[in-house]
């Protein structure tokens, strides 16, 4: 009689065949004697009751809901299976885990710019977190209409509100309005605490939120590569030695005529910048020497004459006539 009873039990479960489900609702509603609830790791389970919570199960493994379910339910204590006799009850599974979402701008958002009167479109993407917050919010919320809830639904919410965040964070403090990535990550933790705030009202909590990118016009994109070129090639010596360099390298890794080429040319710039600097050497060369000159000049203009005596050869010991021939010296 007991086998025969037990034919008509089931197992309430959630296998998670699909992706991205942040809460499913088990759909037969007849829990039969003998039946089995079974909690997957990263669920939580939750009975309801005439649309009642009656218990919130988060251990994992699988149960007896006779003898490990209901004796803890609120309004379900005394329940006792009868032949032919199912406990009507639903059952809610939460997913806890938190789960990872791409999203991106659907249409360019035209964002206020100097000089262009239609505004500056721009193309963000990037990743969100969620996860389910609060378990009553959700059942409240959304498990009385929806047998599932999945981040797709989150997305679709999030992405609504997100053109208006965007625009908002990203008006805030004057920032630059052609290097918006630079600030990227001030720009995604205002938004994140904004979603945080609008998406906890229906018991989903956003934990994480990144801007991977801003896209800008292909013009804009051409304007500033444009730029940046212009920024390396500033020094033309370096620009030019570094690109020599870099021209003999890939010469001795292709090697042959490519080589000898690549050395030709190195060594007719080095040649060029010994002769240019020999020219300066010379140059340095004759101005010292013509300062020279000049100094000389100047001692004798000041008097000071010869160490020795022209005519005996004694020293002068800075006398004007030598000592011992009576010479004139200066």
């Amino acid at each position: 009689m007991g086998l025969f009873s037990n034919q008509f039990s089931n197992v309430v479960e959630w296998n998670e065949t699909r992706e991205g489900v942040l809460f499913y609702k088990w759909q037969n509603n007849e829990i039969k004697k003998g039946s089995k609830l079974i909690i997957r790791p990263g669920q939580d389970a939750i009975f309801m009751y005439n649309g009642r919570v009656e218990g919130i199960f988060e251990d994992e493994g699988s149960f007896d809901i006779e003898s490990d379910i209901i004796p803890f339910l609120t309004t379900l204590k005394s329940f006792k299976f009868g032949f032919n006799t199912p406990l009507r009850a639903e059952v809610l599974f939460i997913n806890t885990k938190e789960l990872l979402v791409k999203w991106g701008t659907k249409n360019a958002i035209n964002l206020p710019a100097p000089g262009l009167p239609g505004g500056m479109p721009i193309r963000a993407f990037g990743t969100f977190n969620c996860r389910v917050a609060e378990h009553d919010v959700v059942i409240d919320k959304l498990a009385g209409i929806r047998q599932i809830y999945t981040v797709d639904d989150v997305k679709e919410r999030i992405i609504a509100s997100l053109d208006q965040l965007l625009m908002g964070w990203i008006a805030k403090e004057g920032r630059d309005m052609f290097n918006l990535q630079a600030d990227a990550r001030n720009i995604a933790k205002g938004i994140e605490s904004d979603l945080d705030m609008d998406m906890r009202k229906i018991g989903i909590a956003i934990t994480d939120f990144t801007i991977e990118s801003f896209s800008y016009p292909e013009e804009i994109k051409k304007m500033q590569e444009k730029a940046a070129a212009q920024s390396m090639v500033g020094d033309m010596n370096k620009y030019t030695q570094i690109s020599a360099a870099d021209a003999m390298e890939k010469g001795r890794a292709g090697g042959g005529v490519a080589a000898d080429m690549v050395n030709l040319q190195m060594g007719m710039a080095i040649g060029q910048q010994m002769v240019n600097q020999m020219g300066q050497n010379q140059n340095n060369g004759s101005q010292n020497g013509f300062a020279g000159n000049n100094a000389a000049g100047a001692s004798q203009a000041n008097g000071a004459g010869p160490k020795f005596c022209p005519n005996c050869g004694t020293p002068t010991t800075g006398m004007k006539f030598c000592g011992n021939c009576g010479n004139q010296l200066f």
